[in-house]
Order: C-alpha cells, then sequence, then structure tokens
C-alpha cells in the first residue's frame, strides 16, 4: 500500500518541488547569476546573518527534510535500490536543476543545496531500508 501511495505522489510532490525551487516563497529574479561554491561556508554564513530562527529552520532543515522522499526512489526505479546509483543519479539531476536556477537566475546555484539536498536522499535511502528490510522479515 505504502509503495503504492509512493508511486502515485512522487511525480506530483516533485513538481511541487521544483515549483518552490524556482517561483515559491517569495523568489525573484536576481539581476546576476549567482553561484556559490565554497560548502559549508555560505550555511554557515547564513545561519550568522538570519535573525530568525524560523528562516534558519526553514531554509537549512528544509534543504534536507525536503528531500527525503527521494531516497524511495527505489521502489520506482528498481535500478535505484542501490544507494551509489541513487547518489549519483540524484547529484545529477540536482545539479542540472541548481544550473537552472543559476541561468534563469530564479536562484542562486549553491554547493551546500546540493550537500544538503544529497543528505535528504541518504535519510531517505536509510528509512528505505529500514522499511524493506521489516517488511522482508
Amino acid at each position: 500500500m505504502l509503495k503504492k501511495f509512493y508511486r502515485i505522489i512522487i511525480l506530483p510532490y516533485t513538481v511541487f518541488l521544483l515549483y518552490l525551487m524556482f517561483f515559491g516563497m517569495g523568489r525573484f529574479q536576481y539581476e546576476d547569476n549567482v553561484i556559490r561554491i565554497k560548502p559549508i561556508v555560505s550555511t554557515i554564513w547564513y545561519i550568522q546573518e538570519t535573525v530568525s530562527l524560523k528562516d534558519i529552520v526553514m531554509i537549512v532543515l528544509g534543504n534536507v527534510v525536503m528531500f527525503i522522499p527521494f531516497g524511495f526512489l527505489g521502489w520506482v526505479f528498481p535500478k535505484l535500490i542501490e544507494l551509489q546509483n541513487l547518489i549519483f543519479t540524484f547529484v545529477s539531476a540536482i545539479t542540472i536543476v541548481e544550473a537552472l536556477q543559476y541561468f534563469s537566475r530564479m536562484g542562486i546555484f549553491e554547493v551546500d543545496d546540493i550537500i544538503l539536498n544529497t543528505f535528504g536522499v541518504y535519510l531517505g535511502w536509510q528509512i528505505f531500508r529500514f522499511i524493506e528490510n521489516r517488511s522482508a522479515v
């Protein structure tokens, strides 16, 4: 039942997430293309410069939590059951999305986003493995 629900919901969820990444949450088109390639530094800077704890949690934790569902892609694409295949495919896809944000100027290309999003996928994959192992018993 959970697998069937996931197969139905993952496409609309992906479209919703792409909407958020390009148009949601007060997005606007930057005048210049912006890229932040120093890992971890921009996230630390963001935390230090942001007054609102709510904003910090929403952005930093959101970049992890919102990508947990992609750890379950093995239910839709059996080759993605293996962590190495899943991570390679995901990092490739999210890098393309970040590049599109950069070129459209509807966001910022941030290496930290790729790292945080990938960590979310990894957590999702761990949950996926736990569910799969429990259902196999």
